[in-house]
């Protein structure tokens, strides 16, 4: 496979395009474990029938491993609102009504939400108390079987030329609760600075999935502490001032 031309550089990994196909190959060390279960989730999603790149194959590539995926051409979402930021408040409608399309689908065989994140909430720099409250919140959450994408972020949608969505990276699909989706999306929001948008993005889901506002908030301790986990030191920090929120505005 050729290797000549880099298309994104990623913490432990680098995407190339080589025809036809998207390589993303990661670094040596690098959990095995974690590369095939990326590869097996985005299989899974295939079934679906969402617009996705569908996986050619798991190889080993210079001695690491890589997934080779189908490479789907256009720009990114986070691309094209950069570039017309007049269009930005359309393009975030587009955004949620894709949003909203993942989470009508399910997928079995996918690992359960609540189960993940319990783990991750088990490993934050947290003191046990609000561990414990953190996981007593989590049970009693309803228990749904909506696919998730767990990273749904603007970055992770190629519009090609024709105005087709396909949606990337499913490295974090999980089978839950919506909401806690929309909770992640709109703390990645907030991560990136764009507080306007994170509120313009909360209000449009809640309107067009009929949900309370208020029940997708009370995932937001839950999830900003099971994301607390990895990152870096600044978004580690950021995250953890949100576990200890209650109300939200």
């Amino acid at each position: 496979m050729n290797l000549d031309r880099v298309i994104a550089v990623r913490t432990s990994k680098t995407v190339y395009r080589d025809g036809d196909l998207c390589i993303k190959l990661f670094d040596s060390e690098y959990s095995k474990g974690d590369i095939l279960n990326e590869a097996l989730n985005q299989a899974r999603v295939e079934e679906t029938g969402l617009n996705i790149p569908k996986v050619v194959e798991v190889a080993k590539i210079n001695g690491k491993w890589a997934i080779v995926s189908e490479y789907i051409k256009g720009k990114t979402l986070a691309r094209i609102m950069q570039e017309d930021p007049d269009s930005k408040d359309r393009y975030l409608d587009k955004f949620v009504d894709i949003q909203l399309e993942v989470l009508s689908k399910s997928c079995p065989l996918l690992s359960k939400l609540k189960d993940k994140m319990s783990t991750k909430i088990s490993k934050a720099d947290l003191d046990a108390t609000p561990r414990y409250d953190l996981r007593t919140r989590l049970e009693g959450m309803p228990k749904h079987n909506k696919l998730c994408h767990g990273d749904f972020n603007p970055s992770n949608i190629i519009i090609t030329d024709d105005g087709t969505p396909y949606i990337i990276d499913w490295a974090h699909a999980t089978q839950g609760n919506a909401s806690a989706d929309a909770a992640r999306t709109y703390l990645l929001f907030c991560l990136a600075g764009d507080n306007e948008t994170a509120k313009k993005y909360l209000d449009l889901f809640c309107e067009k999935s009929n949900t309370a506002k208020q029940y997708v908030q009370k995932w937001m301790p839950i999830v900003a502490a099971s994301q607390s986990v990895k990152g870096n030191a600044h978004e580690r920090e950021l995250l953890l001032s949100w576990v200890d929120v209650v109300d939200y505005e």
